[in-house]
């Protein structure tokens, strides 16, 4: 039994071992001793950790957690422990870690010290160090939910969901009502697409949290992704019900897109704004301003719109900083490498599995709708935006940044390239619920490494589907994306990146003829049948009338177009730019004879880059 500094007087230290020695034959004795102890040294410990651990052994579960809970509290009260917090708290883990291991030498049984480091460890990536060190906090004391909630957090953090809701139901057994446990059980239903026990989930967070607008927003989220429109805008509405100025619920509102906001909610947002300017987090503000300029380009105010876009646009590229030039150099770099001669070496490599049908855009370009076309056609299954393909790349040069890539794969032998195909295969099933041959992967920037693709799964198919650059452009810009989006948050930028983006479609345009499938957006809409008579032609599928009535299609869908492809279509939304052209001087301008020629590519410039460097963001 660990006596801790300053507590080890003669008389505690006999009496913690008399009741020791009486833990198991005489275990009432012990108990008294102990609660005696307790009582006349409330700072004691030892005394209050050995009472938790008899208490637990002979069956009295609900007081032993009680006991543990309350050493904890009082072991945080503890100066030296008290120190090693703050610094952590303060972020400055580099100060933290070495106080805190100093205070675990001191009190190895410290529950909250094992937490804190293994929290650290976490911050760092020690991954199997944080999950021993929550495991140990929780050993030393069952009953502390913060451990169980923190390992919980690591293994879903890892991908390792059923140990993560096992760990939660640890938790919530003890503490039915913990509501970070109960709203990170739902996250994690919902990342494995478990959306009727999702469901479940969120109504229990309701009853047992009525007042939470977060959980309400939360579940807004969920039920847009499933199609139920209407319930999403009642559980949004009712959390600004809760919070008025509730930056996602705001937010989630504009992002439904068939939302149109009255000018009162013009006035709310505007007030809230102003009611918080300076104290909401820079994240709440970027929500806020980018539902504000929905609210005034639904209510026919274009320059007020157009400012509240710029505003959040401002704030977002402060946050994720974006350099277009690594885009352009990167796609020189491509074309440098991907070559006739490069494909002709290799032909017959990679994986032959005709399963993958790549669909590769910008943003906001209609690649949803293509995605709900196909996946209401018997033989294809649609499944999400996929990381996998970037994944494969970064591992190829994982300290290389995202264009590493393109200087390791000229050496990759043939057993290699099949070996990083059928992994590709390997790895997507886990998001392939069905029997059908043929599925979807929708990650739009995929086109960065149309390449790799094509060298490692020669019989996969690549749609390229593109928008008239302004409307894309545009249609960027007053998007506020969670993540990964770096280039959308300035005019100029986004002209650039759509420039390379066509220049790279147009080399492999080149380089193998008729490997992909180019569609616009506009003809979409104004021959929809023909151009799907013409995508199905060119999967080698026979058309099915399902696919012309996509929006009766009842999948899950996760991006921001989730509703607008749940109804036919229309050209509503396609002429939305030209009300905003004048502002739109920076975007013309780095188009340049992009935007002159489109849908076709302009003429290949005379000069390149000289000196690629590698992409860091998309």
């Amino acid at each position: 039994m660990a006596l801790l500094p300053g507590q080890s007087d003669p008389d505690i230290v006999s009496r913690l071992h008399a009741a020791a020695a009486r833990f198991e034959t005489e275990p009432e004795a012990a108990r008294a001793e102990l609660e005696a102890l307790i009582a006349e040294e409330p700072d004691c410990l030892p005394a209050r950790r050995a009472l938790a651990r008899m208490l637990r052994h002979h069956g009295e579960l609900q007081r032993a957690g009680i006991i543990e809970l309350e050493a904890i509290t009082l072991g945080l009260q503890r100066p030296q422990f008290v120190k090693a917090q703050t610094a952590f708290m303060a972020g400055n883990l580099d100060a933290a870690e070495p106080l805190i291991r100093a205070h675990l030498r001191s009190d190895p049984e410290d529950p909250a010290g094992a937490l804190m480091l293994g929290e650290i460890a976490a911050k760092v990536h020690a991954r199997k160090e944080a999950e021993n060190l929550f495991g140990r906090a929780i050993l030393l004391a069952p009953a502390y939910g913060e451990a169980r909630l923190a390992l919980a957090r690591l293994l879903r953090d890892q991908g390792r969901y059923t140990e993560a809701i096992e760990a939660l139901t640890g938790l919530l057994t003890q503490q039915p009502a913990h509501l970070s446990a109960l709203a990170l059980r739902a996250a994690i239903l919902v990342q494995l697409r478990r959306f009727d026990e999702a469901d479940r989930a969120f109504e229990e967070i309701h009853e047992r949290h009525p007042q939470d607008a977060r959980s309400w927003a939360n579940h807004a989220h969920m039920l847009k992704t499933v199609g139920r429109q209407a319930d999403a805008i009642t559980a949004y509405r009712h959390a600004l019900t809760i919070a008025p100025s509730h930056p996602q619920s705001w937010w989630g509102l504009a992002n439904l897109k068939t939302v149109r906001f009255t000018p009162d909610d013009v006035e709310k947002l505007r007030k809230v704004i102003e009611e918080h300017d300076g104290a909401a987090s820079k994240d709440d503000h970027i929500h806020l301003l980018y539902a504000l300029g929905k609210a005034c380009d639904d209510n026919d105010d274009v320059a007020a719109a157009f400012e509240a876009y710029s505003q959040g646009a401002r704030l977002r590229l402060q946050q994720v900083p974006h350099d277009p030039d690594k885009v352009t150099e990167h796609v020189h770099k491509s074309t440098q490498v991907c070559t006739p001669t490069f494909f002709t070496a290799r032909g017959g490599w990679g994986s032959p599995a005709p399963d993958p049908i790549f669909i590769v855009s910008l943003p906001r370009s209609g690649s949803t709708l293509v995605e709900q076309i196909l996946a209401s056609h018997p033989q294809i299954e649609g499944t999400e935006e996929l990381h996998d393909i970037e994944r494969i790349a970064l591992s190829l040069a994982p300290t290389g940044g995202t264009g590493g890539w393109l200087d390791v794969l000229p050496t990759l032998d043939s057993t290699k390239m099949r070996e990083l195909g059928d992994h590709y295969i390997d790895a997507t099933q886990r998001f392939r619920h069905t029997d059908r041959p043929f599925f979807t992967d929708k990650m739009p920037s995929n086109w960065i490494f149309t390449g790799l693709i094509a060298a490692m799964l020669p019989n996969a198919k690549i749609i390229d589907i593109r928008r008239h650059p302004l409307g894309c452009g545009f249609a960027n810009f007053s998007q506020h994306f969670n993540w990964g989006i770096n280039f959308s948050y300035d005019l100029s930028h986004i002209g650039k990146f759509y420039t390379a983006y066509v220049r790279q479609m147009a080399h492999f345009d080149s380089v193998l003829p008729g490997r992909i499938h180019h569609v616009t957006y506009e003809d979409l809409v104004e021959n929809t049948e023909a151009e799907i008579r013409r995508l199905l032609d060119y999967l080698e599928l026979p058309f099915e009338p399902a696919c012309l009535r996509f929006f009766e299609n009842p999948r899950a869908v996760y991006t921001p177009s989730s509703e607008q492809v749940r109804s036919p279509i229309t050209r509503e939304g396609m002429e939305r730019w030209q009300r905003y052209e004048a502002f739109l001087g920076p975007l013309k301008e780095a188009l340049g004879p992009v935007l002159e020629h489109y849908p076709n590519p302009p003429p290949k410039p005379r000069h390149h880059p000289q000196h690629p460097r590698q992409v860091s963001d998309r």
